[in-house]
């Protein structure tokens, strides 16, 4: 696998998590249920504003009550002080004051119903939201239950997109291993055939090593010629009587046989 294909694979599965963990739909009933709250929040806060509203036109209105009944009270004295001139004027602002009255109640009355009709729609809305949290919940439990199944029965297959990535990192691993194995064995073979040059030998080691191979090899003609030598000096020997034969009588050496590798003659 070339690199460009191992960056696409591992940006697919990257990429592939992201639009899992965007197409959640535990997120999406999340932010659905958030957007519902926040609805409610603002019909509470427009029903206290009109809650407000309702209550200073209550307080106008029984400010305005007290004034009509001072007027009243104003007019009687000045009528009967024989003033009937103040009596008039305490009646006409009187009678100006109960048309503001009466507008005023309109608005209360406006309001009145308007707040019945905000408080209803808020408990409705308050009901239809806590329905949809406990049916949000559990939703999302069945989901992560469903989820965590699928991610298990996934380990147990040796699927998905981590079980991947491992596969993934394990050719890498082998690739790398038989790379490695291969340069190995090629520099060996430059070494053995003095195509390379050890920095650590010491120097003229290849003549050494030459001249080593060349002594070993003129020991093992010299051991095959002494043995030829010694099989035709005896009389009579046939190919296969001799004692380094199957059917000769070879004595079998000791324990400490091979403390005496190298120090005798090299004969078998």
């Amino acid at each position: 696998m070339t690199i460009s294909s191992r960056l696409r694979v591992i940006l697919r599965s990257k990429s592939s998590r992201a639009l899992t963990r965007l197409e959640d739909p535990r997120e999406a009933l999340d932010d659905s249920y958030e957007q519902q709250v926040r609805m409610l929040q603002q019909m509470r806060q427009g029903l206290a504003e009109v809650a407000t509203t309702k209550k200073r036109i209550e307080l106008q209105g029984q400010e305005m009550g007290s004034r009509y009944q001072r007027l009243a009270d104003q007019a009687q004295e000045a009528l009967n002080q024989g003033r009937e001139d103040l009596a008039r004027t305490a009646l006409e602002r009187r009678s100006l004051l109960e048309s503001q009255v009466a507008a005023l109640q309109n608005q209360y009355t406006a309001l009145e119903h308007q707040q019945a009709q905000l408080h209803d729609n808020e408990r409705r809305l308050a009901e239809r939201v806590a329905a949809f949290r406990t049916e949000k919940e559990t939703i999302k439990a069945t989901y992560s239950a469903s989820e965590a199944r699928v991610r298990a029965n996934q380990a147990a297959a040796g699927i998905g997109s981590q079980m991947s990535d491992v596969g993934i990192n394990l050719d890498r691993a082998k690739d790398r291993v038989a790379q490695m194995q291969a340069r190995a064995a090629a520099t060996d073979e430059l070494l053995s055939s003095g195509a390379l040059s050890d920095a650590t030998a010491a120097p003229d080691a290849d003549l050494e090593r030459q001249l080593s191979a060349g002594t070993t090899k003129a020991d093992v003609d010299r051991q095959l010629q002494a043995m030829k030598n010694a099989r035709a000096s005896r009389p009579g020997s046939a190919p296969g009587t001799g004692p380094g034969s199957r059917g000769g009588a070879r004595p079998q050496p000791g324990t400490d046989a091979w403390l005496s590798i190298g120090q005798g003659p090299n004969t078998p």
